[in-house]
């Protein structure tokens, strides 16, 4: 029977079995960490074979160029090549970058700011009021750069296809909308593939601020866990068919390929952006790690290699997702107090619990041993305005210890409810 139904006699009788079981739960002393979506040591493991390579004096000379000296400040072409084969755009448009895909958004952000884009009439520094466009719920990381700049953040409603685009639409009328964050495959957190309606119209956008920006982070664009790999358009060229060439960003990396701590990020854009971000970039560096993005380039070797090894790594990620949904379909959905989607790809399982209850679900996870996403961290300003979406982390922690963790969840998403039931 599902909790609404229940009266006031059944819902007391029921919450009196289920603290039974949180406090047999908070017993074990559980430590497990499911804040972000880490990989596990067992897919790292699969990497191992980046420090194995460069053994050879010859391996540190790709092109024509020396990997260990000043140079190639938009990256080693090799890596360039390699990006742009997987990204489905030209090498001249990609940027290599170091390990990290976030430092490069935050980047493009920070030379808006200070110094605007190739079509700004100025820094945003300089504007009045500065808006951006937050698809909802969404990746904590993007809000909170755009929010460190001081920008008045707009949640935009994400539907089964990605953004409403009547919404966004509508919005970029605004000259003082600047942009808007997406993560066009298996959104974070929800598991969204945009559709391809959804890519056109964005595409098409015909914003009031000459200097709008698609920060495009196309972070899990080969991800897939379950099912064949789900070809994706190239957005660079359809904002160039749209006459939109220098409106996109897209940003990638192999930190979930390949190793977090020591792999290499990039961005793509137009050749017109291009130019104008290197003038501004070769101020702050010569350039970025070359032997490590030659290492890279050796190891992961071309887009059809890299696709059997993401093969590879479904053989891990895949069981950890069916772990959760699997439990939450047995335990909770007869119950009838949350949803929660079924992502094929990416990193993470959005959960939608009773309104009003997220946050004392957390808590309640918290005091048992189990640590989740904040609640709240999905939206801009860390504020659900239901108070009801979770962000589920699978990845990092064994199956083992994910059975226990959900099984925590699981509990205290029945105590919150029938707690904002009323026992």
């Amino acid at each position: 029977m599902t909790y609404a139904r229940m009266n006031a006699e059944e819902r007391k009788a029921e919450y009196t079995r289920v603290q039974q079981e949180y406090r047999a739960l908070k017993e074990k002393n559980l430590n497990l960490n499911m804040a972000r979506g880490k990989p596990s040591k067992e897919q790292i493991d699969q990497a191992n074979g980046l420090f194995e390579l460069m053994r050879d004096p010859a391996d540190y000379v790709t092109d024509g160029i020396d990997v260990r000296t000043y140079g190639e400040l938009a990256g080693i072409p090799a890596a360039r090549r390699l990006f742009a084969e997987v990204l489905g755009c030209r090498p001249e448009q990609v940027f290599v970058g170091g390990n990290s895909s976030l430092q490069l958004m935050y980047d493009t952000i920070s030379k808006a700011y200070t110094h605007g884009l190739l079509h700004s009439p100025r820094p945003w520094c300089k504007e009045e009021r500065v808006k951006w466009l937050c698809p909802v719920p969404g990746y904590d990381r993007h809000f909170k750069v755009t929010e460190t700049f001081g920008f008045e953040l707009l949640s935009i409603p994400m539907t089964e296809e990605g953004p409403d685009m009547d919404a966004v639409e509508a919005a970029v009328q605004d000259p003082a909308v600047k942009g808007i964050w997406c993560v066009p495959k298996f959104s974070n957190p929800e598991g969204i593939i945009f559709s391809d309606a959804v890519i056109r119209r964005m595409a098409a956008l015909k914003p009031a601020a000459p200097d709008f920006l698609i920060m495009w982070d196309n972070a899990y664009c080969i991800h897939e866990f379950e099912g064949p790999f789900t070809p994706f358009p190239d957005m660079l060229s359809l904002c160039e068919e749209n006459g939109n060439a220098d409106m996109v960003f897209e940003f990638f990396s192999t930190s979930k390929i390949t190793m977090p701590g020591a792999g290499i990020a990039c961005f793509a854009c137009s050749e017109g952006n291009m130019a104008y971000m290197k003038k501004l970039i070769d101020i702050q560096t010569i350039g970025f790690d070359k032997v490590n993005q030659q290492r890279q380039v050796l190891f992961l070797q071309n887009k059809a290699h890299m696709l059997e090894m993401m093969r590879e790594r479904a053989k891990i990620m895949a069981p950890k997702f069916r772990c959760v949904t699997e439990t939450l379909e047995r335990e909770i959905a007869p119950l009838e107090i949350a949803d929660w989607k079924y992502p094929k790809g990416g990193y993470f399982i959005s959960l939608d619990a009773m309104p009003g209850t997220a946050k004392r679900t957390l808590e309640l996870c918290r005091e048992a041993g189990v640590t989740m996403t904040g609640a709240g961290a999905t939206f801009p300003y860390g504020k659900d305005p239901k108070d009801s979406n979770i962000r589920i982390a699978p990845s990092l922690p064994p199956v083992e210890e994910l059975r226990e963790a959900i099984a925590v969840l699981c509990v205290c998403l029945k105590l919150s409810a029938l707690e904002a039931l009323g026992v």
